[in-house]
């Protein structure tokens, strides 16, 4: 038996009874499921950190926009409205095209 105890995307209960397994899960409460959200993202920004292919990373960031979308949700928006918000903070200070490293700011 291998313990999880880790939130998982909806369908992966379904894929588990496929594979002729069985599983024990539970149904989180709305403060349960915004911890758990976050633990995940935690989880998949260190596997996004450690993609050493590009692909592995777009799966990663895959991921993590998932979780975004579901995070937007706990916070009572839509990835819609983060959009919105990112585009006025790139109106405002701009994005990262540039790639510029600030190194000091002297007083």
């Amino acid at each position: 038996m291998t313990v999880h105890n880790k939130l998982v995307r909806d369908k992966i209960p379904e894929i588990i009874e496929r594979a002729g397994k069985k599983y024990t899960a539970t149904k989180l409460n709305e403060e349960e499921f915004a911890r758990e959200l976050r633990k995940k993202l935690e989880e998949e920004v260190s596997e996004y950190m450690e993609a050493e292919k590009d692909q592995d990373a777009l799966e990663e960031l895959a991921d993590i926009s998932e979780l975004l979308h579901a995070l937007a949700q706990v916070h009572g928006g839509r990835m819609e409205d983060v959009e919105d918000i990112r585009k006025e903070k790139a109106e405002k200070r701009g994005g990262f095209e540039r790639r510029i490293f600030l190194q000091e700011v002297q007083e």
